[in-house]
């Protein structure tokens, strides 16, 4: 057995959710809230239900104030192309929030058929396997 190997992935499990574990995480009422990273504008596009938005270039000690530390913040963005969801995370576990990234970000949200709020929003099909 590889103990680095053994840790990378217990790591990425510890830092990172897919879709299907943030729908099922929402639905089962667990302390959680999820995050959009990217800008105002792309939120009122399209945006998980219910996600708070806060671009992750706004993410200081004041801004996030009102935040409960003792809950966990999974924070997207558009996708595997964008990092924001990244820069988002780590800003929010400097300022001592607990933090997950979302895999895949809105784009895989999507694929995965659930459901969106916004101009641009669309209904949920439940596409994914539930690995």
């Amino acid at each position: 057995m590889n103990n680095k190997q053994v840790e990378h992935y217990k790591n990425k499990l510890a830092y990172e959710m897919d879709s299907w574990d943030l729908s099922e995480a929402i639905k089962e009422k667990q302390k959680i809230m999820v995050v959009d990273t990217r800008s105002a504008e792309a939120y009122k596009q399209k945006h998980i239900p219910n996600a708070l938005n806060i671009p992750h270039k706004t993410m200081t000690p004041e801004i996030t104030s009102h935040l409960d530390k003792e809950i966990l913040y999974v924070c997207y963005c558009d996708g595997i192309g964008c990092n924001a969801s990244t820069k988002g995370a780590l800003n929010l576990a400097e300022l001592g929030f607990k933090v997950k990234e979302l895999i895949g970000g809105l784009d895989w949200w999507c694929r995965d058929g659930h459901a969106t709020q916004g101009i641009n929003a669309t209904e949920g099909k439940n596409l994914h396997c539930g690995c």
